[in-house]
């Protein structure tokens, strides 16, 4: 992703969510100035705490502005007691700077669901949409390096009219994420076959499928869980529930493969001498799966651009989401996705309707020779 403008962006940072505290928030906040001199930062936290933090980084208090926020939401706070007792919190405070224009996009390490709940009560749903979904990057053999994945967790079910709403809005985010003009989409399936699946899935690839020149992307068809990492899609589109099982899983694999490369190399004196001469084909392979430079799960279907950092995000993985955050404000995406899900919206739910109307059981009708008999 290239980052390059003078036209200066605004973030607004939760600066307290996130287990690595408000520490490593702002010195993400000033790698992420440091490489690039169009970005601006609303902090949302204890002015107390953040006031020092942004003190002790040369060049930084000149482009932040802190709003004081007393309360923090904390990771097992339940999303329905943030929406009733939230609004002095810092996640309430920099969604609500997004919703007032005050900032382009928001950033927060905090607690998903309340990230959510906040959101969708502060930025409101787009027009045509039922439900927003999180999208998240996935490493892939594909010319950028990432395949998008959604939905990742935002909602456990997904009809059909959901999964088109979701190819729609993955390809725009690719699109303006990676500079594609014509993203590859595909919907996750038990199989390739056009007979695989369940009655709602091949609804949605028929909607999805007719879609695409008003989306502005290619439907590849039906793709399964080996496509992740391939160069034959760039989008792939599922539920909430099976994305984020995908997304676990993927983050478990990882980790057990970093850890018996470890171990193995470190097993005995010929397998650390075998690691010495390996040490820059390994450093380019840790580079290019760190999952911090991956880290930024985005909110799809809002009146507004949010990025969900991981929570145990390091100052390397707050640097990588800020600089998301700012490529998809600075693109102007979210307006034109917008524009194009609002425009098939009516024309979608007329044909949702009809083939319900089809898939219902019809009365007996009938014939000639019996409507005579009565």
């Amino acid at each position: 992703m290239t980052q390059a403008s003078s036209k200066l962006i605004t973030i607004s940072v939760d600066a307290m969510g996130g287990d690595a505290g408000p520490s490593a928030v702002v010195e993400g906040c000033a790698r992420s100035l440091s490489r690039n001199g169009s970005l601006r930062f609303i902090l949302h936290g204890d002015e107390a705490v953040l006031a020092p933090l942004v003190k002790a980084h040369v060049g930084l208090k000149a482009q932040v502005r802190i709003h004081h926020s007393p309360d923090v939401v904390r990771m097992d706070d339940k999303p329905s007691q943030v929406m009733r007792r939230g609004k002095n919190t810092s996640m309430w405070s920099a969604l609500t700077s997004v919703r007032d224009g005050d900032a382009q996009a928001a950033v927060s390490c905090g607690n998903t669901g309340a990230l959510m709940a906040v959101a969708m009560l502060r930025l409101r749903k787009l027009d045509g949409v039922s439900r927003p979904a999180i999208a998240c990057l996935w490493p892939s053999r594909g010319e950028s390096g990432f395949n998008t994945l959604l939905d990742v967790g935002a909602d456990v079910r997904a009809d059909e009219e959901s999964l088109l709403q979701y190819a729609l809005m993955g390809a725009a985010y690719y699109r303006n994420a990676f500079d594609a003009p014509l993203p590859r989409v595909g919907l996750l399936n038990v199989g390739t076959e056009d007979h695989k699946g369940r009655a709602e899935i091949k609804e949605a690839a028929r909607l999805i499928a007719e879609a695409a020149p008003l989306g502005r992307y290619d439907y590849v068809g039906f793709v399964e869980g080996s496509d992740f990492a391939s160069a034959h899609v760039d989008v792939i589109v599922t539920d909430g529930f099976t994305g984020n099982v995908a997304l676990k899983t993927g983050e478990g694999t990882a980790k057990l493969v970093a850890d018996t490369l470890r171990e193995e190399f470190t097993a005995s004196l010929l397998s650390k001498l075998g690691a010495l001469a390996a040490t820059g084909p390994l450093q380019r392979l840790k580079k290019r799966m760190d999952p911090r430079r991956m880290n930024g799960g985005v909110f799809l279907g809002l009146n507004g651009t949010v990025v969900k950092s991981h929570g145990s995000a390091d100052a390397t993985g707050v640097s990588a989401a800020i600089k998301l955050a700012f490529r998809l404000a600075q693109s102007g995406f979210q307006d034109r996705m917008a524009e194009r899900l609002a425009s098939v919206a009516e024309t979608v739910q007329e044909r949702v309707l009809s083939a319900k109307d089809l898939r219902a059981p019809q009365p007996d009708l009938q014939t000639d020779d019996q409507v005579d008999k009565t």
